[in-house]
């Protein structure tokens, strides 16, 4: 499979690896902001993130891959590009334990030794990053980033955008709203609400986001 990665950072360093673990795959090219114009180094385009709208015409096989660790941009990308979905892969790294009752959507990732267990389903352009854990009947909605050791026990549910700090647990059934922070090492007992950062044993609302003020959120809707 030929693949074009979406970012150019140290986090493309990462999925450059994954994707080179098969041998049948190919890296053609990096877009990235940074580059002003296309040109061409050791045979692979690179280029602007907005050039994916001609060379997904140009090339018939090609296959779109994010290496953006930030939920938020990965969302603004997708919906600017407005490419369809089947352009983007989904790979996951042959070290990963992923049981096959597992849904995963287009364009998500699956890092090193990260397990997901059975009946959990995933979103699209989601990161299940190294070494996380997502149990049994789990539920992560799209432009989540699970970071790395974070624990997602029982029928945990993350809505769009959650980010959950490295090391974090999460104990069976919480649900985290939209766009919500979990905080590296904490450990989220009870459900959070949207568009705030959680910090904590027991995780605890630190602050929020200027968009749940604008928006009125309601903490007892998740609580």
């Amino acid at each position: 499979m030929r693949f074009i990665i979406i970012g150019h950072g140290g986090h493309s360093k990462v999925i450059t690896d994954m994707i080179l673990t098969n041998p049948k795959n190919k890296i053609v090219g990096y877009l990235d902001d940074h580059y002003k114009e296309i040109h061409f180094i050791k045979n692979q385009v690179h280029g602007p993130i907005l050039w994916a709208k001609v060379l997904a015409k140009y090339y018939e096989d090609i296959k779109f891959i994010f290496a953006i660790g930030d939920n938020k941009v990965r969302q603004s990308i997708v919906q600017n590009l407005s490419i369809p979905i089947e352009y983007y892969s989904t790979i996951t790294h042959p070290t990963a334990t992923i049981s096959p009752s597992v849904k995963i959507g287009y364009g998500t990732v699956v890092m090193p030794h990260a397990v997901i267990n059975a009946d959990a389903a995933i979103g699209n352009h989601c990161i299940i990053n190294s070494g996380s854990v997502v149990e049994h009947d789990c539920v992560i909605d799209d432009f989540v980033h699970v970071c790395p050791h974070s624990t997602l026990t029982g029928s945990v549910q993350l809505a769009e955008g959650v980010l959950t700090g490295a090391g974090s647990t999460m104990l069976p059934k919480v649900k985290i709203g939209k766009w919500a922070t979990i905080g590296a090492g904490a450990t989220v007992t009870q459900n959070i609400p949207p568009y705030c950062t959680a910090v904590g044993i027991p995780a605890k609302v630190k602050s929020y986001n200027q968009k749940s003020v604008e928006r009125g959120v309601l903490i007892d809707k998740y609580s």
